[in-house]
């Protein structure tokens, strides 16, 4: 009976429940008890939950920022070329860190955030660009595609959810959302669809290019936290804009035409008198100027709050040959690294690489094009090699040629 009394009687952990005779020690407090192991397991939360909560609150130091060579440098790493998008995506990411490590001052000077629009034809790498990084950054980040954005009460996404997706990154942390980036692809499609404002109804072009004014400006914005329709039982989450960077990038699929007609009416007048500097007419993208975005159907206004405009340039051939087997993530590496899975041991021939590019190059579509025509020549090989027993497969340039003939062929029969 005094057994049971004195058992009872021994101290407990609080959290655990466990005796004295149980742990290693116990620390006493007013009301209750902690042992060693539950102080360990404490101490690890708190530390955890501090990192997030500095990480949140942004306590970054200048020196610990990433330097815009060094973004430039992981940039390099998984996109081949575009040095010039390169450079503008560095320092605008750089000079947004540091625009969010401001401090008040006499001086009165506010750093303003400079939003870029990427242009540049399909498959050169805008969203590749904006995917790697995503990578680095340590602020919340996300891609948009503002084909579904339409104006609120059409079929469609309002333009809010741009913003509930990044607080959907930032684990609706609204702090933290209203100091990150947020990618719009696609920017193009929002176009103006006639030459002369508002005959029409344009809820899918002006009427949203007019509706994310007051974002890219930075505004409060009231976001439904799951997206979709706005009404008015749903409760909102307000979000500054003021903090968040912008960056835009679309195709601008014939603004070449824009841009060559706007380079031969200088023909007249005082310019006129000038050297004539030689126009690169095969890559006519490097000239192109914010005039170019107005006569595509961007309205001024956007125009005006996308300041740093920089460009992408086609891929040549010899830039689809180094995306092919280069880079980090290359396509190549991918699939071998599928077949390494299986244990086996996937090569090709220096030919095929060859192969792939010439036909890259005929399609038309960049480099998003090489993982389609990768795919059509090792399909069939990717469905029997798991059931056979291999250790080695060697793609030749005739079973390339023979893979992309069937394929051909079979889209000729189905037409």
């Amino acid at each position: 009976m005094e057994d049971n009394k004195s058992s009872r009687n021994k101290r407990r952990c609080s959290f655990c429940g466990r005796s004295e005779n149980e742990v290693g020690f116990l620390i006493t407090g007013i009301n209750g008890c902690i042992c060693d192991s539950c102080a360990e397991q404490a101490h690890e939360i708190v530390q955890e939950a501090l990192s997030q909560k500095g990480r949140a609150a942004g306590e970054l130091k200048l020196a610990e920022l990433p330097k815009p060579k060094d973004i430039k440098a992981f940039l390099d790493q998984y996109v081949i070329g575009q040095d010039d998008a390169k450079r503008y995506l560095s320092v605008a990411v750089y000079n947004h860190y540091k625009r969010l490590l401001q401090t008040k001052d006499d001086s009165d000077v506010e750093i303003e955030k400079s939003n870029i629009i990427m242009v540049g034809s399909t498959g050169t790498g805008k969203t590749l660009l904006a995917r790697t990084i995503a990578k680095l950054l340590h602020v919340p980040f996300t891609i948009v595609d503002a084909t579904v954005l339409t104006e609120a009460g059409y079929v469609g996404e309002d333009i809010e959810s741009i913003l509930t997706r990044l607080l959907q990154v930032a684990d609706y942390n609204v702090a933290e959302a209203e100091r990150g980036i947020v990618f719009i692809d696609e920017i193009d499609k929002i176009a103006r669809k006639g030459d002369n404002p508002s005959i029409t109804r344009d809820v899918s072009g002006e009427g949203v290019q007019q509706g994310l004014l007051k974002l890219l400006e930075g505004s409060v914005v009231n976001v439904p936290p799951q997206g979709g329709r706005k009404h008015p039982d749903q409760k909102m989450i307000p979000v500054n804009t003021k903090n968040i960077l912008f960056i835009c990038g679309g195709a601008f699929d014939g603004i070449e035409r824009k841009i060559a007609q706007r380079l031969n009416t200088n023909v007249v007048g005082y310019n006129a008198a000038k050297e004539q500097v030689k126009i690169d007419r095969s890559n006519l993208m490097q000239y192109i100027a914010p005039q170019d975005l107005k006569s595509f159907g961007l309205i001024p206004e956007i125009i005006g709050r996308l300041p740093v405009l920089t460009y992408l340039n086609p891929l040549d051939r010899t830039a689809l040959r180094n995306i092919l087997t280069e880079p980090k993530n290359s396509i190549i590496r991918q699939y071998v690294k599928l077949f390494e899975m299986d244990g086996v041991k996937l090569e090709f021939e220096p030919e095929v690489f060859d192969y792939i590019v010439d036909k890259a190059v005929e399609y038309k579509l960049g480099a998003r094009g090489l993982r389609s025509i990768v795919e059509t020549i090792i399909t069939d090989t990717m469905f029997e090699i798991p059931s056979r027993n291999v250790d080695r497969f060697v793609v030749t340039l005739d079973y390339a040629k023979e893979q992309m003939g069937k394929a051909n062929l079979s889209r000729l029969q189905m037409a």
